[in-house]
């Protein structure tokens, strides 16, 4: 139990999209076994997050912004002397309207935020986490990036390319000592799928959440933060480049209401 308790201590691990859910869960099991975090939002709630951590930093940032990033690792690295992990995990959902509603403002806020933002991430890490010997990138994609049905067109199309992007990035990274891997989560609760939730329980249809997937239930936070904690450590260190699907079996059929064009899907 004390070797697990201090598996991650000496090591600097950087979260993303901290402020609650899986970020606030990610950086909090770091943080269990012996990892100084360092926790990033644009909201508020990420000091929140760090309360009562020992070694832990909490950066209010706009993780789509490149400045911003750089002013993120250069925290970190000031304040704890580099950086092992980083997982990009920020992003927003862009809400659910179809292709020919989609603006092009809100396509251009998705991508940025939930693509750019990893692919910045990678960029301005990586050389930190290099000169510490290797470590490992998390990024967050989703079961919505691996085909339709569980998610809005530009939020779908930007996960898919976070999956593409920590592909080609491992490649390009090779040799190197750093490992690049995508959390691809179901159905969980966090603040992006709070309204859901709310609706479903102010109609006494909790039972429904999560009925496509062969589990019957939504996930929680700290089901994706195990994922994480796990991709990043020593045994995961033959894993790379891949998407790790965590969604209770959603993905192995994903049955969705049949579309027509036209029709809502509800």
């Amino acid at each position: 139990m004390m070797e697990q308790a201090s598996a991650f201590s000496g090591k600097v691990v950087v979260v993303t999209g901290a402020a609650s859910g899986i970020g606030r869960a990610t950086v909090r099991a770091f943080a269990a076994q012996g990892a100084s975090v360092v926790a990033a939002d644009c909201a508020e709630g990420v000091h929140e997050t760090v309360a009562g951590l020992a070694q832990a930093l909490a950066i209010q940032i706009d993780a789509g912004d490149e400045a911003a990033v750089q002013q993120l690792v250069e925290a970190a690295c000031d304040r704890f002397g580099g950086i092992d992990v980083f997982y990009a995990n920020a992003g927003i959902s862009g809400g659910t309207a179809g292709i020919l509603d989609s603006t092009v403002e809100l396509w251009t806020e998705v991508l940025r935020v939930n693509l750019i933002g990893p692919a910045l991430a990678i960029k301005h890490a990586a050389p930190r986490i290099v000169a510490r010997g290797g470590g490992a990138i998390l990024c967050t994609a989703s079961v919505a990036g691996l085909r339709s049905g569980a998610g809005g067109t530009p939020y779908s199309a930007s996960k898919a390319g976070v999956i593409n992007l920590v592909q080609t990035a491992a490649q390009q990274l090779a040799t190197s000592g750093v490992r690049v891997n995508a959390i691809c989560p179901g159905l969980i609760e966090t603040g992006m799928t709070e309204r859901a939730f709310t609706y479903a329980r102010e109609r006494g249809r909790e039972d429904r959440l999560g009925q496509l997937n062969p589990l019957r239930r939504a996930g929680v936070p700290e089901e994706i933060a195990a994922v994480a904690v796990f991709l990043a450590s020593d045994a995961a260190s033959y894993v790379n480049g891949q998407a790790i699907v965590v969604d209770g079996g959603l993905s192995s059929s994903h049955p969705v209401t049949r579309q027509e064009f036209g029709k809502a899907a509800f």
